[in-house]
């Protein structure tokens, strides 16, 4: 039976597998990231929140997944409808195809490839276009309003995104998540994380994700008050809810790099403890409290002072940082914290 799996069939299973398992974790989380994103707004307006559906309303975030499931699908007449349909598949299948290189602990990745942070800058990059078909093929003018708003703000923020990432690098010698788990690995535990030597970029990653991912307070795409609902104004049932679904995954993806890039991934914080995916588990779901928190407790941005911050304050710093990181990884300033050459090769 173990000859079996060395076989291209057997290999082709194990792989199917894996994809499946990962997509199971991605699904079974996302149920609760709604649910616990709906729970946090309610307990800073004071209200109850959830608490019908199952017991203390776990099960709320099911009941409206078979609420958009069985609900018809409406298609505007004068919609493409070829390219209405694909656009919410688009966004979907994109958020969950960046997961294949995304390690919950050391080795458990599906594709542990050299190249892991480029793959996933490639997928995430691809999501806009899911948007922007949606804006497009609706033939309405306030999705596509809100698709152009989009793209815009998506490019703008995933320039500085990109930047902080190569400082991340440079500083790891690769661009593999392992080995930038692994270079965070010191005796001093939780300081030895990238946190500390890149602490400033830890807070432009933070709001830069939050614009990638169309989170408030940069939900302009999709803002209620001014373009009904945005890009995905026309869409209902099925469609409507894959829209949804790929935007908390790409948000959870947010989370997993902000883990693995600056707070050590499944590295225990306390030198001793032992290391494990429950870390790594608890990281993501700390920040996605953060993400939920600001939702909560921001109003939105105006689209101008959006744009002012992406190309006037965070494509400045970020690239500043790059050349900083550049000469003191050279020169080995500040005690080497800049230059951890021997994981990368």
């Amino acid at each position: 039976m173990a000859e079996f799996f060395t076989t291209p069939l057997g290999i082709a299973i194990i792989i199917f597998a894996q994809c499946l398992a990962m997509l199971g974790f991605v699904m079974i989380a996302l149920l609760f990231l709604v649910y616990g994103d709906r729970k946090i707004w309610a307990a800073v307006q004071m209200r109850r929140g959830p608490n019908v559906v199952g017991t203390f309303g776990i099960l709320q975030s099911v009941a409206d997944a078979l609420k958009y499931v069985v609900k018809e699908v409406v298609v505007p007449a004068g919609a493409d409808k070829t390219v209405f349909m694909l656009a919410p598949l688009t966004s979907f299948v994109l958020a969950v195809i960046a997961w294949a290189v995304i390690p919950l602990n050391d080795g458990w990745a599906i594709s542990n490839i050299n190249v892991a942070v480029l793959f996933v800058f490639a997928v995430s990059s691809l999501e806009v276009y899911g948007v922007i078909m949606g804006g497009w093929a609706s033939n309405s003018k306030y999705p596509f309003l809100g698709s152009l708003r989009s793209a815009a703000q998506m490019i703008s923020y995933e320039v500085s995104i990109g930047l902080i990432i190569i400082g991340i690098i440079i500083s790891t010698g690769s661009l593999n998540f392992g080995d930038i788990v692994r270079a965070q690995d010191g005796s001093y535990g939780f300081f030895s994380w990238y946190w500390l030597p890149h602490f400033p970029m830890v807070f432009l990653f933070f709001i830069s994700a939050l614009a990638e991912t169309n989170r408030p307070p940069f939900d302009l795409p999709e803002a209620e008050s001014e373009l009904v609902a945005g890009y995905q104004v026309e869409y209902s049932a099925t469609p409507f809810l894959l829209f949804m679904a790929g935007e908390y995954i790409a948000i959870f993806l947010m989370c997993a790099l902000t883990s693995l890039l600056f707070f050590g991934g499944w590295l225990s914080p306390i030198p001793g403890l032992p290391d494990g995916v429950l870390w790594m588990l608890g990281k993501m779901f700390f920040f996605f409290f953060i993400f939920a928190m600001v939702k909560a407790i921001t109003p939105r941005y105006r689209y101008d002072q959006l744009m002012r911050i992406g190309w006037k304050v965070f494509l400045p710093l970020s690239l500043f940082w790059v050349v900083f990181v550049s000469f003191a990884a050279k020169f080995d300033w500040f005690w080497g914290g800049f230059a951890r050459w021997t994981v990368g090769g």
